[in-house]
């Protein structure tokens, strides 16, 4: 049923995605066809399921989650200066800024026509917000961007706004629809904003290399763009004073030289930082499938459940 429902709503996101102007589709299938997980939507289906609610109005907000999660990636790819996203050359590489900037608009436009349709002010409400928290979250980080002394706090708050927020607002639509209690609409808010600071911090420990700090594919965008992640700001709480000075350099300045990476990692191993990262990503994950815990036992249950597992366990 979820997998017919997730086809849906990919269906619905390429129909959407129709214009008379080519280059919106194209460049927008550019970044929506190469392989995205959907973790977003299918968690607004996935909730959907484990409510027994199976009308239209889930899918539609689905495509609309997926669509503001594009269009933020498209956004953030030129704010960032990104070389690639998901495996492809980033698609402002492709085209150019401009272009990927005012596509990025149109999908956001178009997820607001979704909400809409949905027929849900509340749900309207929830992903609207949460779309203008995201951007808040985006503008906090890019003020982070270089600046060693951010705290675990502050990252905390930025990775609360700019992920957590989608996520949560994914799961709570599903409740709204539905038409389930204030209790439960809270319970899958809950899950879904501790799922996606579990997801925030695995990706953090991943461009380091995950919990066994091996070099591969995708790994050091953070340290090159000057980013201070969880892993960075627990190597600063405890730093030595040449340690500090080279976080200066390679964050606070990005000046940066062959065998830097590798220097920052055993930074990392000396003061346990991916791990904790990863504990931290534990708590959170844990703390998603407690959430779901006042919800009646059936296999969407179980499947948002292990989606909290799964989070973690790409960092192995």
């Amino acid at each position: 049923m979820a997998y017919d429902d997730m086809r849906k709503v990919d269906a619905l996101i390429l129909e959407r995605l129709d214009s008379h102007v080519e280059l919106i589709p194209e460049l927008a299938r550019y970044l929506i066809e190469a392989g995205g997980k959907r973790v977003r939507p299918m968690i607004t289906v996935a909730a959907a399921n484990m409510l027994n609610y199976s009308e239209k109005a889930p899918l539609q907000l689905a495509a609309a989650v997926e669509f503001i999660h594009t269009a933020t990636l498209l956004h953030d790819d030129v704010v960032d200066e990104s070389g690639m996203r998901r495996g492809k050359v980033a698609a402002n590489l492709v085209w150019n800024n401009a272009s990927s900037v005012l596509v990025g608009d149109f999908l956001f436009a178009r997820s607001f026509t979704l909400m809409v349709e949905a027929g849900s002010m509340k749900a309207l409400g929830v992903l609207s917000n949460a779309a203008s928290t995201i951007a808040e979250g985006e503008v906090r980080q890019l003020s982070a961007v270089k600046d060693i002394t951010t705290t675990v706090e502050t990252y905390n708050q930025i990775i609360d706004a700019k992920t957590a927020a989608l996520f949560a607002a994914a799961a709570e639509v599903a409740g709204i629809v539905a038409g389930r209690s204030e209790t439960e609409e809270t319970a899958l808010r809950t899950y879904g904003r501790e799922l996606g600071l579990a997801f925030q911090l695995v990706d953090d420990a991943l461009d380091y290399g995950g919990a066994a700090a091996k070099l591969g594919k995708s790994v050091g965008d953070d340290f090159r763009e000057g980013k201070v992640t969880l892993p960075v700001a627990l190597c600063l709480q405890s730093a030595s004073g040449e340690e500090t000075a080279f976080w200066e350099r390679t964050i606070a300045q990005t000046d940066q030289s062959e065998g830097d990476f590798e220097q920052a990692l055993a930074y990392m191993a000396k003061h346990d930082a991916l791990e904790d990262t990863l504990d931290q990503a534990r708590t959170h994950a844990r703390q998603a499938r407690e959430a779901l815990e006042i919800f009646e036992a059936n296999p969407w249950r179980e499947a948002l459940a292990d989606l909290a597992d799964f989070v973690v366990e790409r960092a192995y």
